[in-house]
């Protein structure tokens, strides 16, 4: 099967160093998503018994309309596909927490309290230059990382939905919404843990 992605360490420097953010989520969206039709590929067995020299001499069904068994397809979805967008809902979860929590350690605040103190000190004056009432403040980080979240998440509901719906197909599933899938893993993978201490 598929390796995961490691899960990252969260904290607040994960999050605002935008790079390492969109790194983790773009190998975890390479190697699961962006290659599911490979992913399920690898799920057919081509062959019981061994080669069989007599298979050359006729036509097979390409592997992408073949259907893959229910359970090689379960376990594919509750081990490998489910798990790596809990580890990226999880990301996006906490980072979009970090995008609205107070940010003391910023270390571009105080070179913005010195651009907004110049700007209120600027005599304006757009007779003599109409450009000299421009002023584009430097955004906090926590504003950066919140539109990079928002634009994420758009981005992973596009990506889950594409991926369900080679999954719906190639599994020969009942038709189902990946919202409801997703819920429903959860809900059982969260139920079966045992309770801590024990």
């Amino acid at each position: 099967m598929t390796q995961l992605p490691g899960q990252p360490n969260l904290s607040p420097q994960f999050c605002f160093s935008t790079g390492t953010l969109r790194d983790f989520l773009r190998l975890s969206r390479s190697s699961i998503d962006d290659s599911i039709a490979q992913n399920l590929n690898a799920l057919i067995t081509p062959s019981d018994a061994g080669f069989d020299p007599q298979s050359t001499s006729r036509r097979t069904l390409p592997s992408a309309s073949r259907e893959i068994s229910q359970p090689a397809c379960q376990a594919f979805k509750e081990r490998v596909l489910f798990p790596a967008w809990q580890a990226r809902a999880e990301v996006l979860n906490y980072c979009g927490v970090v995008a609205t929590s107070p940010d003391p350690d910023d270390p571009e605040t105080a070179l913005r309290e010195v651009e907004n103190q110049r700007d209120r000190e600027r005599v304006v004056d757009e007779r003599l230059d109409p450009y000299s009432g421009r002023f584009f403040p430097r955004e906090p980080r926590t504003e950066t990382l919140a539109m990079l979240v928002r634009q994420e998440r758009g981005v992973e509901n596009i990506v889950r939905s594409r991926t369900w719906d080679v999954v719906q197909q190639r599994c020969a599933a009942p038709y189902e919404r990946w919202e409801d899938a997703v819920s429903r893993w959860s809900d059982k993978h969260h139920t079966n843990k045992p309770p801590p201490g024990r």
